[in-house]
């Protein structure tokens, strides 16, 4: 019997392993596309900034939605950026990477459309702090809708440990985009519902089943 429990168990902590390492690396790899590009940005004087930020209600700059996460305005905006990113970033897919593109691409939307609507006139919008919040939400709830243990542990030390970064979701200061903030962490609070781990249900089997006699046999 313990031979037969622990297979299982040790074939799903292997698997997770193996994930958490590709997690690293893609974490990894998306910081160093970020420092590369900005190293270009600080060369061109900021005109990628200017170029691939997005315009609140601009219909040609809709597609700026996926580059504006990948820009930032300077060395000390990447750099509060870069390790948020890593953080949340690993933490969000280091269960699966393929699901952690789907949770991605849905905050990305979710914050780029935010600020899109919301935001300013005659402003642009850069940075991945609207990716960084929409993982800190993603890892706050992912737990309760997957119900693992290990995740809601996780979530609620987060959201303790960053509680501060709360504020950072109102309109506190006018030259930081909390609309990117905001909807950033709807969008991953989302995706953490739409996303979540469906178990399959429990059917009863017929030993279990209660049988139904007709009248004649009762």
């Amino acid at each position: 019997m313990s031979t037969t429990s622990e297979g299982p168990a040790r074939s799903e902590a292997e698997s997770m392993i193996a994930e958490a390492k590709k997690a690293l690396w893609v974490m990894v790899g998306l910081l160093a596309v970020l420092w590369l590009l900005q190293i270009v940005n600080a060369v061109e004087g900021y005109d990628l900034s200017t170029e691939f930020g997005i315009e609140p209600r601009d219909p040609a700059s809709l597609p700026e939605i996926f580059s504006a996460p990948l820009m930032h305005s300077g060395w000390a905006h990447i750099e509060g950026n870069s390790g948020p990113l890593f953080v949340f970033g690993f933490l969000a897919a280091y269960r699966g990477v393929k699901k952690w593109l789907s949770v991605s691409v849905l905050i990305i939307v979710a914050s780029g459309l935010g600020v899109w609507f919301t935001a300013p006139s005659h402003s642009i919008t850069i940075g991945a702090s609207g990716l960084v919040f929409g993982y800190f939400g993603y890892i706050i709830v992912r737990g309760l809708f997957d119900r693992h243990p290990i995740d809601i542990v996780i979530g609620l030390v987060m959201a303790l440990c960053f509680a501060y970064q709360f504020t950072a979701l109102l309109p506190t200061d006018e030259r930081i985009s909390w609309q990117g903030h905001l909807f950033g962490f709807v969008g991953g609070i989302i995706g953490g519902w739409l996303f979540r781990d469906r178990r399959p249900k429990a059917v009863a089997t017929p030993d279990a089943a209660t049988t139904l006699l007709p009248k004649d046999f009762s």
